[in-house]
């Protein structure tokens, strides 16, 4: 077995067994999140990052040329559930980075509480992502706004909070699913509308829209940066 650090995203690694497989070092060793495996090399643990369980994992698949998650990074993760791609951020950022998550989902939250509690860098909020004002007291100015909510609104949540929260020149990821937002329309016309909006008042630029198919279909995830 080979490992490899990717070329272009510091602290995410390929394993070259037999197939090619994306992975990050394991900030945790001997502790799994979400029964991913675990292999070891050089008396190092890595974790392979499942793409058809995390949106961005299957965003670097799809050739993600946006990432801007490194060590002593600070996230806020709007719809963070029990951890699964929060964890693998938590393994790049390292214990100088922190990742503060909002969840409103009592069961999922109860999921996120023992992972949290193995990894100091995920600071769990129970709240909605829609209240933003909420939370202003604990979450300070963040590098990366990272949503994974489902909801038709999806794109106002985020720009509310990249608003109060993001740095200038920081950046926004948001993981869209289409039928959520408008189940009559196509897909590509569900994104163009989340572009535009987010766009539209001038203080975010789009940097790249990636089709999340066939790991998500009727996903993507669209990357803007605050200006």
């Amino acid at each position: 077995m080979k490992v490899k650090m990717d070329q272009r995203f510091e602290d995410v690694y390929w394993i070259l067994d037999g197939k090619k497989q994306l992975a990050t070092k394991n900030l945790v060793p001997g502790q799994r999140v979400y029964d991913e495996v675990l292999k070891r090399s050089r008396g190092v643990e890595y974790r392979v990052w499942n793409p058809y369980r995390s949106k961005l994992a299957a965003a670097i698949y799809k050739g993600l040329s946006t990432f801007p998650f490194k060590k002593g990074s600070r996230i806020l993760y709007l719809g963070i559930a029990s951890g699964t791609t929060a964890s693998h951020i938590s393994d790049i950022i390292g214990n100088s980075g922190v990742i503060f998550g909002i969840e409103i989902a009592q069961r999922v939250l109860r999921d996120l509480l023992p992972v949290a509690a193995a990894r100091k860098n995920i600071v769990p909020i129970m709240e909605s992502a829609r209240r933003p004002q909420n939370y202003c007291w604990i979450v300070p100015e963040v590098d990366v706004v990272y949503e994974d909510v489902a909801q038709p609104d999806q794109a106002s949540i985020l720009r509310r909070n990249s608003d109060i929260f993001l740095r200038k020149r920081g950046y926004a990821f948001i993981a869209v699913k289409s039928s959520s937002i408008d189940v009559t329309l196509p897909p590509k016309k569900v994104y163009r509308q989340v572009e535009r909006e987010m766009t539209s008042t001038g203080k975010y630029k789009l940097i790249e829209n990636i089709d999340l198919s066939p790991y998500d279909p009727k996903h993507a995830m669209i990357v803007f940066r605050k200006l």
